[in-house]
């Protein structure tokens, strides 16, 4: 590893401690903060307190730190991948996209080409293996976030890498604590990407708007109440229906007639999916070998601590297809499914789910 290292820093713990550990290996890496305001392209209150944490990381190890503005490219490309997705029906996946076009796709092309390699606080790891890098999961199993990483190209992935992938939260913490960094009690961001400081339902208002729709049992056609647009909600959905004598759950929507269909615990069951495609499959690194004969693998459909075993096959039409060994609630179109090889360690890549009638 060389000196010419940029890290990308975000003010909370795992980011604060890849600095520390570069430090402590003798390295002086570039900080850089990357700054997504609100819809009126100001910071709000959390992205201040993260811009002082991270001024005071780069004031501790003695390090240069900048603030990058990548505004205008977040809400060229994310958000509107955002509403589109979602006029469409189909459920988006800004923190996938989000890693892909602006952390490692717009900061490259403004700062991250001027160095060697980029840092990140991601729970992920890489190997080399066969003369090239795969992107493998971290130690973590449960805080593993290779599937946010799961539409990079291998440019960025080579020049990526993890300091944190081979420790747990808690050693995260506890080594934060030890060296004293201001980070090391902050809570875990529960945000979608940078969307995390953005109302996500105010967002969608001020691009879709609302629009009156009825909310029907799927099972009876019974009218259970109304709705302000399909696009606020997601297969599988529970909160937020505001819908009594529950739990209910979203398990359709006639986007033609804005009509939301859900169900209660006892029919969730019949609408479990076990076989869906893949629009496109997209590999890190390369096709592993995957083709028409069936593959064991592991996947998931969305952020989760739990692998789904599984099989994946190209049909005559070219379309990828996953056979999962169980039934599954909640696939929900327009989702990333992410490919891991049947031991969960390394991740091949993903495709945006579709449902197989």
């Amino acid at each position: 590893m060389n000196d010419n290292i940029a890290v990308l820093l975000s003010g909370g713990v795992d980011s604060s401690l890849v600095v520390h550990l570069l430090c402590s290996q003798g390295y002086k890496p570039h900080l850089f903060y990357i700054l997504i305001g609100n819809m009126d392209k100001t910071p709000d209150c959390s992205g201040e307190e993260d811009i002082e944490i991270c001024k005071y990381i780069a004031y501790k190890y003695g390090l240069p730190f900048d603030v990058i503005d990548l505004h205008a490219e977040y809400w060229d490309k994310v958000v509107s991948y955002i509403v589109s997705q979602s006029a469409k029906g189909l459920t988006p996946n800004p923190d996938v996209m989000c890693n892909k076009l602006i952390k490692f796709g717009c900061f490259e092309d403004k700062c991250g080409k001027d160095y060697s390699i980029i840092a990140t606080g991601h729970y992920a790891n890489k190997i080399f293996e066969n003369d090239k890098y795969w992107l493998a999961t971290a130690k973590d199993k449960v805080k593993d976030q290779t599937d946010f990483l799961c539409q990079i190209n291998y440019k960025q992935l080579s020049k990526l890498i993890f300091p944190i992938g081979g420790l747990s939260k808690e050693e995260v913490r506890e080594v934060a604590k030890n060296v004293q960094l201001p980070s090391a009690y902050r809570r875990d961001s529960q945000g979608i990407c940078f969307l995390g400081k953005i109302n996500y339902r105010d967002l969608l208002t001020q691009y879709l708007g609302e629009k009156k729709g009825e909310i029907i049992e799927y099972k009876t056609g019974k009218r259970l109440g109304s709705h302000d647009g399909y696009w606020f909600y997601t297969l599988g959905q529970r909160k937020g229906l505001g819908l009594p004598q529950g739990p209910w759950f979203v398990v359709k929507k006639d986007i033609e007639q804005n009509i939301v269909y859900v169900s209660n615990q006892e029919d969730l069951n019949s609408f479990n999916t076990q076989i869906f495609a893949l629009n496109g499959l997209h590999f890190i690194t390369d096709n592993p070998g995957f083709g028409k004969e069936a593959v064991e693998i592991t996947f998931k459909i969305r952020h989760s601590p739990e692998f789904i075993q599984g099989k994946i096959y190209q049909k005559e039409d070219n379309r990828w297809i996953i056979e999962s060994d169980i039934a599954i609630n909640g696939v929900s179109p327009g989702q990333f499914g992410v490919v891991y090889d049947k031991t969960s360690h390394i991740c091949y890549g993903s495709g945006e789910i579709e449902l197989i009638d």
